[in-house]
């Protein structure tokens, strides 16, 4: 082999080499980026969560909405951003349902669902049922999207909760901040399927 031949062909070989380095270390800086870098969707963290569930009214349960209102579910928008809940959904484990009607929860705020007759408020709305719906021994409440997407769960009693196991007391000062010691069950828990709608509360 002749002197320039021989260069050419270390000259070939030095270029292949780079080129092999080149590429290994593309791979290894693609293995070393974070998943949602590297093209893997992290899990989706609800932007609004149940916070609280008052399940058992202190006291007899009555059919009056001093007995009814006690009894209540807590959301929490999680985000600084107002959340659109319009159409959205809170349903018990027997189907019985109730749907958001105009209402935007505020960054940050809270608003709880009472089940009975009410004025709706920024952080209070109402059901507007004449019974008690949540199950006081055991039970669970499933929020969901406009679009019938799950969002998030809360159970209680004997019912294995499918996320963090938060509390159920009251959390908000409102004076009703009572453990669930009545486990006597409703007796009028008869309906399914019946769907509830709040008025419309704007804002």
């Amino acid at each position: 082999m002749s002197a320039s031949v021989f260069a050419t062909a270390r000259s070939l070989s030095a270029r292949r080499l780079a080129a092999a380095a080149l590429a290994a270390g593309a791979v290894v800086g693609v293995a070393a980026l974070p998943a949602s870098a590297a093209g893997v969707a992290r899990p989706h963290q609800p932007q609004v969560k149940i916070t609280a569930v008052q399940a058992d009214s202190p006291g007899r349960d009555e059919r009056h909405d001093r007995s009814l209102n006690k009894e209540w579910v807590e959301l929490s928008n999680t985000t600084r951003r107002a959340v659109n809940l319009d159409g959205w959904t809170l349903r018990d484990n027997v189907g019985r349902t109730y749907t958001f009607h105009h209402y935007r929860l505020g960054g940050r705020d809270s608003v709880r669902v009472h089940t009975g007759q009410g004025r709706d408020t920024r952080t209070d709305l109402y059901q507007g049922r004449r019974n008690h719906i949540w199950d006081n021994v055991r039970g669970t409440v499933t929020l969901r999207d406009d679009r019938g997407r799950f969002v998030d769960d809360e159970s209680w009693g004997r019912v294995r909760h499918q996320g963090d196991n938060r509390g159920h007391g009251d959390n908000r000062g409102h004076g009703d901040n009572r453990g669930h010691g009545d486990n006597r069950g409703h007796g009028d828990n008869h309906g399914r399927g019946d769907d509830h709608r709040q008025g419309g509360n704007r804002h």
